[in-house]
């Protein structure tokens, strides 16, 4: 049995996800960002990084309401991108981890076979692995729609080539990424959860999901540096 104390700390984590993303909901409603796509990106992300997200949201993210319509964007190609802008990146890509996981992982619940697909009990033991590759086929799939959306309104291409740059700008932002989360969840899942608590970490346990919130800041981490080189290399639009 999961500790009370656990189930405590995980639901407050939750709860200020939430409150989180409500607030700048509010806000971007109010103050539209200057590159819409945004408009998803910060509330999504402030469902794992609650009080952290909102604070960088407000101190470096939220718009200008004298340049609401125009976009507050150069494009970074050969130039050095700040921290800023690397960790603007880093959550544009985490803001299609964090959908779709949610997705995949809900869909993994209610319907097994989905989970069987992607070789649960005849490739892999347990179920853990084969969600994974569901998490990252439908990840990938909105990573690509996010950057296409940040990417075309930037640049005079055409809606293939958008599309392509998309999946190249995407793929290594978001395999770093799932690196970083995939790693905490091994943790969780087979260390901290199954041997220190004895206790299985199930989807229907608010403590998977604070779980998944923590799993999301080392998703963060690992792919800060991966958006560094794609920013600089001009392969990714700087935030």
């Amino acid at each position: 049995m999961i500790p009370t104390w656990v189930t405590v700390i995980a639901w407050i984590s939750i709860l200020l996800g939430l409150t989180s993303s409500l607030i700048i909901i509010r806000d971007v409603r109010q103050r539209p960002q200057p590159m819409k796509i945004m408009n998803w990106v910060w509330p999504l992300c402030a469902l794992f990084g609650h009080l952290l997200l909102a604070w960088f949201y407000f101190r470096y993210g939220r718009a200008n309401p004298e340049h609401q319509h125009q976009h507050q964007h150069q494009h970074q190609h050969d130039s050095t991108p700040s921290l800023v802008q690397v960790i603007k990146g880093a959550l544009h890509c985490g803001s299609g981890c964090t959908l779709g996981d949610i997705i995949a992982e809900s869909l993994a619940f209610l319907l097994p076979s989905l989970a069987i697909l992607f070789g649960w009990h005849w490739l892999f033991a347990d179920k853990i692995f084969a969600v994974w590759g569901l998490d990252f086929v439908i990840a990938f799939a909105l990573g690509i729609i996010f950057q296409y959306f940040a990417i075309k309104p930037m640049r005079d291409i055409s809606r293939r080539q958008a599309i392509f740059e998309a999946l190249k700008a995407d793929f290594l932002s978001l395999t770093a990424w799932q690196v970083g989360m995939y790693g905490f969840m091994a943790f969780a899942h087979f260390y901290l959860f199954a041997q220190v608590l004895n206790t299985p970490l199930q989807v229907t346990s608010v403590s998977f999901w604070w779980m998944m919130q923590l799993a999301m800041l080392c998703g963060l981490v690992t792919a800060i540096p991966v958006n560094y080189v794609l920013i600089r290399q001009g392969i990714k639009e700087a935030m």
